[in-house]
């Protein structure tokens, strides 16, 4: 029972880490229906500025408040000359854009920054912590509790402010907004923005983990059984769905992993998520299209 308890609850941990990288492209594609496949390129774009800003000798703080503003002004940027002049395009038109996007952003940070892998210290030392038999990762707990954080501050922001009531208003029926008189290209420039910045977060956490580095994008494609299996519109959905792929990770690594090699936490998520396609396609939480045939 020990051994199982320890191997939920470190999955439920990083289950949390898994749901803030999923956040930011249910933002994006809640509020504009764009799958920005990009996310990842911005994740790693932002945790390399932060950390190349440290290095050149910045305080962390100041390198923290450039960083935010960079971020957001590049994310503006990308709505405005990118996403923008392709509205109304096809789903799959707008696909690729991000796709190359991702490519793009890689490449500057690469030529700007360069291509090693850094370390990045945030004072959390990943020392263990006993509950009882239990042994849980102090450096899991913080980044939960992060994580928790900037989801609570993510809903007052949606359910509290009057941006947040009008970017709901957008993604539930973006025509009826626009009679209403809300500025939609404004309304989606504040969702990338959004979107850039719980990147940033996700990528301090993330490189604090596992050092950053050009395969730090790559966190993107632990973001996609998420959004399968919470639903591409439901932020509480991603929220869930990361919990679940946390804890299926762990488990199956534990139980079954021991005895097919290990490798299973590659693809296991994966597994799960087919599973869901066969039989709830729009998620557990997203919203199930009706269409008039």
């Amino acid at each position: 029972m020990t051994l199982f308890l320890e191997a939920l609850i470190g999955g439920l941990l990083a289950g949390t880490m898994y749901s803030l990288v999923a956040i930011g492209f249910v933002l994006i594609f809640k509020a504009s229906g764009v799958f920005n496949y990009a996310q990842g390129a911005m994740l790693l774009f932002s945790a390399l500025t932060l950390v190349s800003l440290n290095e050149f000798g910045f305080p962390f703080w100041a390198a923290l408040v450039m960083t935010i503003i960079i971020t957001v002004i590049g994310a503006i940027l990308i709505e405005r000359i990118v996403l923008r002049p392709l509205a109304n395009r096809n789903v799959m038109t707008l696909f690729m854009a991000t796709l190359g996007l991702a490519y793009v952003i890689e490449g500057m940070a690469q030529g700007i920054m360069g291509a090693e892998i850094r370390g990045f210290d945030v004072g959390i030392e990943d020392l263990p912590i006993f509950w009882g038999d239990i042994l849980i990762s102090q450096f899991d707990l913080v980044a939960a509790a992060v994580a928790i954080t900037m989801v609570a501050i993510l809903a007052l922001f949606f359910n509290k402010t009057r941006i947040g009531i009008s970017l709901r208003a957008v993604a539930d029926d973006t025509a009826a907004a626009q009679t209403l008189g809300i500025n939609i290209n404004r309304i989606w420039q504040i969702v990338w923005a959004v979107a850039a910045l719980t990147g940033l977060v996700a990528g301090m956490a993330w490189g604090a983990r596992q050092g950053i580095s050009f395969t730090l994008s790559l966190v993107v494609l632990k973001a996609l059984p998420v959004l399968i299996i919470g639903g591409f519109t439901s932020i509480g959905g991603a929220i869930v769905a990361g919990l679940i792929v946390g804890a299926s990770e762990a488990l199956a690594e534990t139980y079954i992993g021991v005895h097919i090699g290990g490798g299973i936490v590659t693809w296991v998520a994966y597994f799960v998520a087919i599973g869901f396609l066969f039989y709830r396609p729009s998620g557990l939480f997203g919203d199930i299209e009706i269409e008039r045939v």
